[in-house]
């Protein structure tokens, strides 16, 4: 029987974007000093570098980063970082918008990443590509039949705050921080449940959920529907989900 591989989330180190509201009109943002910083804290801090066979990240430029160098034992044994289109950021905002996959190969020139799944239009926010729920759920449950399909055991994806809660489908802490409710640089570990193929849904695992939150009870479906609705709302107030929504 083939073992659907356990999944390391992590949401990237800081970006100048992170800094202010006024920020986000910037387009597709690089690390601060801060987040570099960020970046190497979260290579001592990671105990699972040795068993980790693939690294995925977002194709913006601070995912791109904060994989080469939060995991640099990965890289320095060889494995090539895949960028993963469907793993951007929510918004259409120029903040979550990417740049030319021509400009990333040249940007990155230097270190082994493969844009091959980087396709014309995925800038566009439109279609698949929307700053809509409907399509960002569609995005997220992609991304996970993509990683469950996967030959590897052990996956790092690097991805971004917002898209995480759809990614998890957990919605905890999601009113908490600005944004989203993971910390720059916070890693969470995920199995995926025994169902059918459609929805690949995730559980986050015993250590992780300890390490974080405890003995917390998690909350019901209930809850989560409730935060979701409330962080969707808070979205759609600050305009994430209002425009280029076909």
């Amino acid at each position: 029987m083939i073992v659907a591989p356990t999944v390391h989330f992590v949401r990237h180190a800081q970006g100048y974007h992170n800094l202010s509201i006024a920020n986000q009109s910037i387009h597709d943002p690089s690390l601060t000093p801060l987040g570099e910083a960020q970046c190497h804290q979260l290579c001592q801090d990671f105990p699972y570098h040795s068993s980790v066979d693939l690294l995925v990240a977002s194709p913006l430029r601070r995912t791109l980063y904060t994989t080469l160098l939060g995991f640099q034992p990965e890289v320095k044994r060889g494995l090539t970082i895949v960028a993963l289109p469907e793993a951007q950021e929510l918004a259409d905002v120029p903040c979550d918008t990417g740049s030319d996959v021509k400009l990333l190969e040249e940007e990155f020139r230097d270190h082994v990443i493969d844009f091959s799944l980087v396709e014309e239009g995925w800038t566009s926010k439109k279609g698949k590509w929307a700053a809509d729920a409907e399509f960002v759920e569609k995005r997220a449950r992609e991304v996970r039949q993509w990683l469950k399909a996967r030959p590897e055991k052990e996956i790092v994806l690097v991805t971004h705050g917002g898209f995480l809660h759809f990614l998890t489908e957990d919605w905890s802490d999601s009113t908490l921080l600005h944004g989203a409710g993971w910390a720059n640089t916070e890693f969470r570990s995920y199995n995926f449940a025994h169902e059918c193929w459609d929805n690949a849904s995730i559980v986050e695992t015993a250590a992780s959920r300890q390490r974080r939150k405890g003995s917390e009870i998690p909350l019901s479906q209930t809850e989560q529907r409730q935060l979701k609705a409330a962080k969707q709302n808070l979205w759609d107030e600050r305009g994430y989900f209002l425009q280029n929504k076909v």
